[in-house]
C-alpha cells in the first residue's frame, strides 16, 4: 500500500472515531428534527409546583421513573453520577418519579443508595409518562434548551458510561 493510501486510511479512521463519539448510543432514538415535549407538571421535593418549562436555557435529561422498578432502582446511581459530571448551568437530569405514595418514600430510596445530585421531583398522579407516550419504565428523554425532544430511550442505561456522556456533552455543545 502506498503512502498516500496508508494516510488517507489513517486520516478517514480518525474521522470515524471522532464522529461516533457522537453517535446515540445502543437503544436511544434521536428525531431528525427535534420535537415538542408536552407539558409536564409535577412537584419537588418539598411540594412545590414544576414544570418542565421551568428548565428552559439548559439541555435536561428527562427520565421518568419508579422506586418499585427493578431497573430504574439499578440505573439510578448512574443518573446521580451523571448529574455530579455534567451538570450545572446548561445541563440537568430530571429524574421524575411516579411513585404515588409521595416524596417520602423517595426520599428514603435516595438515602438507602446514596443519591447526592439529583433533586427530588415526583408526579403523584403518574399522568407525565402517558403524557410523553410510554407505558414503560425506564423512560428517559433527552430535551434540548427551548424544551424540544431530541431523542429517548426506552429501558434502563448506563448513563454515566462514556460514550453515553461524550453524547450527551456533545448534544449540550451543540444546543
Amino acid at each position: 500500500m502506498s503512502k498516500l493510501a496508508m494516510a488517507l486510511v489513517g486520516v478517514l479512521l480518525a474521522f470515524s472515531r471522532s464522529a461516533s463519539a457522537t453517535e446515540p448510543p445502543q437503544n436511544f432514538a434521536v428525531h431528525e428534527t427535534p420535537v415538542p415535549v408536552p407539558e409536564i407538571r409535577f412537584e419537588d421535593g418539598n411540594g412545590q409546583p414544576k414544570t418542565l418549562a421551568d428548565f428552559r436555557g439548559k439541555v435536561v435529561l428527562l427520565n421518568i421513573w419508579a422506586t418499585w422498578c427493578a431497573p430504574c432502582r439499578k440505573e439510578m446511581p448512574t443518573l446521580d453520577r451523571l448529574q455530579a459530571e455534567l451538570g450545572g448551568p446548561d445541563f440537568e437530569v430530571v429524574a421524575l418519579s411516579m411513585d404515588r405514595a409521595g416524596p417520602d418514600i423517595v426520599k428514603k430510596f435516595f438515602a438507602e443508595i446514596g443519591i447526592k445530585h439529583l433533586a427530588l421531583n415526583i408526579d403523584t398522579s403518574g399522568k407525565a409518562m402517558f403524557a410523553i407516550g410510554t407505558v414503560g419504565l425506564p423512560a428517559t428523554l433527552l430535551v434540548d434548551r427551548d424544551g424540544k425532544e431530541i431523542g429517548r430511550l426506552i429501558g434502563p442505561a448506563e448513563w454515566d458510561a462514556p460514550e453515553m456522556v461524550d453524547f450527551i456533552r456533545s448534544r449540550i455543545a451543540a444546543n
